[in-house]
């Protein structure tokens, strides 16, 4: 059972380790642009949607744009906290996950914000550029509660062998 415990560790770290490199370099482009990523007019279209909805103007896109870019960028360094958590305590025993499922909600609110409007619009290549993040944060939260509960299990049996 501790080799199935050190290969949920590794791809847990892959994939804390993909959306800090993806979605760190995505939200650094974002926020590096003068416009704030509004002249990817391909991956801004929910940006401007949700800028309809709520009656926005071209300062309110702006900022809009700019939160989003924020959290795009938030996601990733709550990733690479984790990494850094993980390698802290490889000898000393259990990561604290609760900060990485922060991020993967993160993740999974931001994707599915990100979706919504090309679901409307039949944007099935913005459908399929955000299923591969929803899937890898439901791996990763699915491996976070299995480690967990692997984790809780070893304790209580350390309590009942004494």
């Amino acid at each position: 059972m501790q080799k199935i415990s050190h290969a949920t560790m590794a791809i847990i770290v892959a994939v804390a380790l993909y959306f800090a490199v993806v979605w760190g370099y995505d939200g650094l482009r974002i926020l590096s642009s003068p416009s704030y990523g509004l002249e990817d007019v391909w991956r801004s279209q929910f940006i401007f949607t949700l800028g309809s909805l709520f009656g926005l103007g071209p300062i309110g896109l702006i900022k809009l744009a700019a939160f989003f870019g924020a959290l795009k960028l938030a996601a990733p360094e709550i990733c690479l906290i984790h990494i850094v958590d993980r390698f802290r305590t490889l000898s000393r025993g259990q990561a604290n996950s609760e900060i990485l499922e922060a991020g993967l909600v993160l993740i999974v609110t931001i994707s599915i914000v990100s979706v919504d409007p090309a679901a409307f619009r039949d944007g099935t290549e913005i459908i399929r550029e955000h299923t591969l993040p929803l899937l890898l944060a439901a791996l990763a939260t699915g491996l976070c509660i299995f480690e967990r509960n692997y984790a809780q299990r070893t304790k209580d049996a350390e309590l009942k062998s004494q």
